[in-house]
């Protein structure tokens, strides 16, 4: 093997299936996805819609900034029920005369808990910067 040659195979997909099984998030951290979906119902809420449905999220998430991160509704979905795992949203199907009236399937009806709630604002809020240290000796002069 020749000096400085890469000792690293290429990794195919089954490898790194493998690898991004043994990846696990901290406990308490949320995806950007997850992170966008909370601010996207927090503007939701602040408009005066207290509950919204998937589409309604995926229209508001489109509109900001972050429409990157929606790559596909089932991926939406499937964020949507691990914040509602978490207790960050909790949801209701909405009433089926509803949806019959208006000729279409019932909506999942979600709603932000308050502790939903705080943590869409907590992650809204600028990270505080560090304060530079003071030099004990620069105050005496």
């Amino acid at each position: 093997m020749l000096a400085g040659a890469n000792r690293y195979l290429p990794i195919d997909k089954r490898r790194y299936l493998l690898i991004l099984c043994r990846v696990r998030r901290k406990p308490d951290s949320l995806l950007p996805i997850e992170l966008a979906i909370l601010g996207a119902g927090l503007n939701l809420r602040r408009r005066g819609e207290d509950e919204f449905h998937g589409y309604a999220v995926a229209k508001q998430i489109g509109e900001q900034e972050e429409a990157r991160r929606l790559t596909a509704h089932g991926t939406l979905y499937r964020a949507l029920e691990r914040l509602e795992q978490r207790k960050l949203l909790e949801s209701r199907l909405e009433d089926p005369e509803i949806a019959s009236s208006e000729r279409r399937p019932r909506r999942r009806l979600y709603t932000l808990t308050a502790v939903g709630v705080a943590a869409a604002q907590a992650a809204a809020r600028p990270p505080t910067a560090a304060l530079p240290r003071q030099n004990p000796g620069a105050a005496a002069l």
